[in-house]
């Protein structure tokens, strides 16, 4: 999967001169809760979209073999209890929850579904980190992170599934919720107009002609959507848990960039431009995030040096197929709300989950999304 940047930044626009958006309030439990079953509702939709489309003999054809058509069957699960959980804890707090949307996936085939899946699992551990400074109630905070630490396990078991380091880094990175919504809505077609306003913002989206993984030290080009970006004193920031690692940034026109990947950055990671290099916040954001993978694959998991270095890799990266963002519609009204109200305590049973263990197959990259070396996973597998 190789995304397009051009149709990625023709969806920024009109989701920028489409969207109603609230302003921004007081951010309360019930807020944070809405904001995280809207996600829920949209990974649920995502899995449950590929298992309709792709069989059993499907996933196997494409270099996954068992347990691992059982174990994504799980993890299809494990969204849909997400959905009910969240939904339940609302209505017992008096909030409102959210209902699904209309969504727009732009996978084609095993390997472009399983490539945007880990690029969403990863998007949605980021998601509930950055939130959880915002969960003000006890029981609430402890239920958000047990749902955090399942997707970290599903995005660690995609990752090492598709060739890229289960945990490329010792932190993961916390996205706020503007951050995330910018990413999230390319994926939304439509919603009930039931859901109200989001008092959330996108910005405009950064894209990069190429989207293959990167090393630390190399240079990527990004571009801004449209002619948005008529200011000076631009940085580019990567984020982390301990704040932005700030990277060289250079302008060559038009809203195009280039910037010099900074050590301390792994896997999966998101890139903002800002408005001066003091902070990168909601107030200074200018465009972004952009997903990079930083890295390069380490083949599918278990494979060691059978379909590993040098050749293998250079031909996995080749291999890669392309896919265009989807382009949300031209009306948005109906975005989720996010309904204020005091939460109270509820609880909800889990069921246990099947262990993960092991599954094959490979990824050039996160980011560029694809499934590479398929060849070299089925010759191991037979």
């Amino acid at each position: 999967m190789k995304f397009s940047s051009v149709a990625l930044a023709s969806a920024a626009m009109g989701f920028a001169q489409a969207t109603p958006l609230a302003e921004r309030a007081q951010i309360t439990d019930a807020d944070v809760l809405n904001y995280a079953l809207t996600l829920e509702h949209l990974e649920a939709a995502f899995y449950q979209e590929g298992l309709n489309n792709y069989t059993h003999a499907d996933f196997q054809k494409a270099g996954m073999q068992d347990p691992f058509y059982a174990n994504l069957k799980e993890t299809a699960s494990d969204e849909q209890q997400h959905v009910q959980f969240l939904t339940k804890a609302l209505k017992a707090a008096g909030a409102s929850p959210v209902e699904a949307c209309t969504y727009n996936f732009p996978s084609t085939d095993v390997k472009s579904f399983l490539a945007l899946g880990s690029i969403l699992e990863g998007v949605g551990v980021s998601a509930y980190l950055g939130a959880a400074a915002s969960i003000m109630d006890k029981t609430y905070l402890t239920a958000a992170g047990s749902i955090l630490t399942v997707e970290a396990r599903h995005s660690a078991y995609l990752r090492a599934a598709l060739g890229e380091a289960p945990a490329a880094q010792a932190f993961d990175n916390p996205l706020d919720f503007d951050e995330v919504y910018t990413l999230a809505s390319l994926f939304i077609a439509s919603c009930p107009e039931s859901n109200g306003k989001l008092p959330v913002k996108a910005f405009p989206a950064l894209t990069m002609p190429s989207m293959a993984p990167v090393m630390t030290g190399s240079k990527v080009d990004l571009m801004v959507a449209g002619d948005m970006m008529n200011t000076s004193d631009i940085y580019a920031a990567f984020i982390t848990v301990t704040g932005p690692v700030w990277a060289t940034l250079e302008s060559t026109g038009a809203g195009e960039y280039t910037v010099v990947v900074p050590e301390g950055v792994a896997g999966q990671s998101y890139v903002v431009l800002t408005k001066g290099n003091k902070q990168a916040t909601d107030d200074n954001i200018v465009a972004g995030p952009a997903i990079v993978e930083v890295g390069m694959p380490n083949g599918p998991m278990g494979m060691g040096s059978k379909c590993g270095q040098s050749g293998s890799q250079a031909s996995s990266m080749s291999m890669m197929p392309s896919m265009s963002m989807p382009m949300p519609s031209a009306s948005k009204t109906g975005m989720p709300s996010m309904s204020s109200g005091s939460m109270t305590s509820s609880s909800a049973s889990a069921s246990a989950t099947p262990a993960f263990n092991g599954a094959s197959g490979n990824r050039a990259s996160v980011v560029a999304g694809l499934v590479g070396a398929v060849a070299c996973a089925a010759a191991f597998l037979q």
